[in-house]
C-alpha cells in the first residue's frame, strides 16, 4: 500500500511535472514566434531601407547636378543668342572672337551631352505639348491649326528623363473649323 502512495504520488508529480514542461514548452514556442516575425519584419525593414538607399543614390547620382544645370542655363541661351545676331560683317572683322563663342557653346552642350541633358528644340509648326512646353502666348493665325507652334523663343531642356526647363513657344487658337 506505501507502494501505491508512493506511485500515487509520483504519477501526480509526473503529471504536474509534464503539466509544467507543457505549459513552458508553449511559452518557449510562443517566444520563438514572436522572435521569428520580429526578426522577419526587421529582414523586411533593412530590404526596403537597402533599395531606398540604392534608389537615392541613382537619383543623385542623375539629378543631383540639377540646380547647376538650371543655373547654367541662362549662360546657354546668352552664348546661343549672340551667335544668333551676329551679322556677316561682324562675322567677316570678328571672326577669332566669334568662333571663340561658338567653341565655349559647343563645349557647354558637350558637358550638357555628358550629363545627360539634352536640348528640346521644337519647330514651327510641330504640335504643343505641354509636357515640353510652355506656352508664353496664343495667336490665331490663318492655315494653322490650334495647338500648332508658330513661334519658338527658348529651347527647353531634360536631364535623363525629367523636363529641367519647358521649351518657350507661341501657339496657334485658330479653331480647327477654319483651317483649309
Amino acid at each position: 500500500m506505501a507502494e501505491e502512495k508512493i506511485d500515487g504520488v509520483t504519477d501526480g508529480a509526473d503529471e504536474a511535472l509534464e503539466a509544467s514542461f507543457e505549459a513552458e514548452l508553449e511559452q518557449v514556442k510562443a517566444e520563438r514566434d514572436e522572435f521569428r516575425d520580429r526578426f522577419m519584419r526587421t529582414l523586411a525593414d533593412a530590404e526596403n531601407s537597402r533599395k531606398r538607399s540604392e534608389r537615392d543614390r541613382r537619383e543623385a547620382e542623375h539629378y543631383g547636378g540639377t540646380k547647376l544645370a538650371r543655373d547654367m542655363l541662362p549662360v546657354y541661351d546668352s552664348l546661343k543668342r549672340a551667335l544668333d545676331h551676329v551679322t556677316d560683317e561682324q562675322r567677316t572683322t570678328s571672326a577669332a572672337f566669334i568662333e571663340g563663342v561658338e567653341l565655349t557653346l559647343r563645349e557647354l552642350r558637350n558637358i550638357f551631352s555628358k550629363h545627360g541633358i539634352t536640348v528640346i528644340s521644337p519647330a514651327v509648326g510641330d504640335t504643343f505639348d505641354p509636357q515640353i512646353h510652355q506656352a508664353m502666348f496664343e495667336a490665331p493665325v490663318p492655315n494653322v491649326a490650334a495647338g500648332g507652334i508658330i513661334q519658338v523663343m527658348g529651347e527647353g531642356f531634360m536631364i535623363h528623363d525629367r523636363l529641367l526647363r519647358p521649351a518657350q513657344v507661341g501657339v496657334s487658337s485658330t479653331p480647327a473649323s477654319k483651317v483649309q
